[in-house]
């Protein structure tokens, strides 16, 4: 198990765009991927769950990876929140 904090720089945090390529990003690994944020944890491979935990920009989720490529999603995960998630 691998994890990292990261810091969401959208300016309007999680909706629907953001969640969807982070979900498509994760979808793209074996390992198992969640997120801790506020004291729970989400499905980073689940749109629903990624926009259920009301992500704002400025908040500190930690990414959590496990898996026989977790290594890699994490890099390419903590990569694509830094770079804005396509916005």
């Amino acid at each position: 198990m691998v994890s990292q904090k990261v810091v969401i720089k959208n300016p309007t945090g999680l909706h629907l765009r953001p969640a969807g390529n982070l979900c498509k990003e994760a979808m793209q690994y074996k390992s198992l991927i969640t997120f801790k944020y506020g004291g729970n944890t989400a499905n980073a491979k689940s749109v629903l769950s990624v926009l259920g935990a009301c992500i704002k920009c400025g908040d500190e989720i930690e990414l959590i990876c496990e898996g026989e490529d977790e290594a890699q999603a994490l890099e390419a995960l903590v990569t694509a929140v830094e770079n804005g998630l396509g916005e």
